[in-house]
């Protein structure tokens, strides 16, 4: 069964942002509100893999996670997620890094993710966001690494657009062996970022002339408890 769960804004920990860095915003609440339904992560070792301004490891941190590691590419990224988890005194260690360094640091009880997954075929890419011609550029490895970062029994949140490919996301996780399944979803109007990529997302047939909003899903996978 799918939620969508209120977007309590209060809810949520603010975070400091440097320039450049990704701001939470709704997929990130909707996210972290999953993350709350599924029970949090107390006790658990946590991975948040393209972790932005650090608001999702600090959610996690803030849930009771033994221990959180929060991951991104982005040297700015970087020092914004250590000045949240320094200024908390939270057991957040930020590092600098793609899948391989995730790797050396699990297997993890919980892996959240909100990659960049907007659909953008041109020359002048924002990492925050783009991620190629079909948006897939980051979460096609996360989704066929998890089921080496996942310890047995536990699970991962990921959170992308419906023109991303739900359906895609989900085959990919089962061909690796993990359950897969959409556990949260909302509808938002475009921002700035999507507004400005319209004329591609047309061209590519993703939205018809004229549409505006976009479905942001949460998917679940979980690895068995017999780690197979």
């Amino acid at each position: 069964m799918t939620v969508s769960p209120a977007l309590d804004r209060s809810n949520h920990p603010r975070v400091w942002r440097l320039p450049g860095v990704y701001r939470p915003q709704e997929d990130s609440f909707l996210l972290a509100a999953a993350l709350q339904d599924a029970g949090g992560t107390r006790n658990a070792k946590v991975l948040d893999f393209c972790t932005g301004s650090g608001f999702l490891a600090v959610t996690a941190a803030r849930s009771g996670a033994a221990s959180v590691t929060a991951l991104d590419i982005a040297p700015r990224a970087v020092l914004t997620a250590r000045l949240n988890a320094r200024s908390r005194r939270l057991p957040i260690n930020v590092l600098r890094g793609d899948l391989d360094v995730a790797a050396q640091h699990g297997p993890f009880d919980v892996v959240l993710s909100n990659p960049p997954y907007v659909p953008h075929d041109g020359e002048c890419i924002d990492p925050r966001w783009d991620a190629g011609p079909d948006g897939r550029c980051v979460l096609d490895p996360l989704c066929d690494g998890l089921p080496n970062l996942l310890s047995p029994g536990g699970f991962a949140l990921l959170v992308h657009s419906e023109f991303t490919g739900v359906g895609e996301t989900l085959a990919r996780l089962r061909a690796a062996g993990l359950g897969a399944s959409v556990v949260a979803r909302d509808r938002i109007p475009f921002g700035p970022v999507l507004h400005s990529r319209a004329q591609y997302l047309q061209q590519a047939r993703l939205i018809e002339q004229g549409e505006a909003t976009e479905e942001v899903v949460v998917i679940r996978a979980d690895r068995s408890e017999s780690g197979r």
